[in-house]
């Protein structure tokens, strides 16, 4: 039998304290494997003590890369943790992302940032079936912008999920269509996976690195 097979047999789990375990303990089954083969060994066929040597190299390099991805890990924890210690000054602040909005009555600002050239900036809102529900102009240029959830005739939109766009303009021809930046307060920091994660108030969770701006409420 081949003394390689031995680190192949070992179980494969996701728990890196596991794994260096049963590594460390198939590395003792595997020295006294390689003992008891010396020991026992046709003296007329005897083996090749390079063969030992070379088997021993390739178990060695196998228990020094568990030991690396095992360091590894402690360092994106580390770092994982440090984000969140930032994240955790960001709750209470609104954050300025993109995706859907939930409207419940009250305004959310919207901050458009429509091409130099637009001569024309409409805001276009689409209800969570899909359907374009409203569009208005909005005056040019990067000012933040009041979105009341009013229809056009004064009265409010059902309440639920929106998703708002931003269309620009020049001389009767498109020039982009982006979704729009929006501002939500930051209600919780969370880490998942090494990633830092915010829950907003609108019910919605986002990574922080896709955060464009902070803000204190106003």
């Amino acid at each position: 039998m081949d003394i390689t097979q031995v680190a192949a047999a070992a179980p494969v789990t996701n728990s890196t304290t596991t794994s260096n375990s049963v590594l460390s303990s198939d590395f003792e089954v595997f020295l006294q494997m390689l003992t008891a083969q010396a020991e026992y060994q046709d003296p007329l066929e005897p083996i090749d003590s390079s063969e030992y040597a070379a088997q021993l190299a390739q178990f060695s390099m196998v228990e020094q890369q568990v030991s690396t991805n095992d360091l590894l890990e402690q360092m994106l924890t580390a770092i994982g943790a440090n984000d969140m210690s930032g994240a955790a000054n960001w709750i209470g602040l609104e954050a300025l992302v993109t995706g859907p909005v939930r409207f419940e009555g009250a305004p959310i600002t919207v901050s458009p940032n429509p091409p130099v050239a637009a001569d024309t900036v409409e805001l276009v809102v689409v209800n969570a079936q899909g359907t374009e529900v409203q569009r208005r102009a909005l005056p040019l240029g990067a000012e933040p912008y009041q979105w009341d959830g009013l229809n056009d005739a004064g009265s409010p939109l059902p309440y639920g999920e929106y998703t708002l766009k931003i269309e620009s303009s020049a001389n009767g021809e498109p020039l982009t269509e982006d979704p729009a930046l929006s501002y939500a307060r930051v209600t919780e920091a969370r880490i998942d996976s090494g990633t830092t994660l915010l829950v907003l108030q609108n019910g919605y969770m986002i990574e922080a690195a896709n955060v464009i701006g902070l803000r204190e409420p106003a």
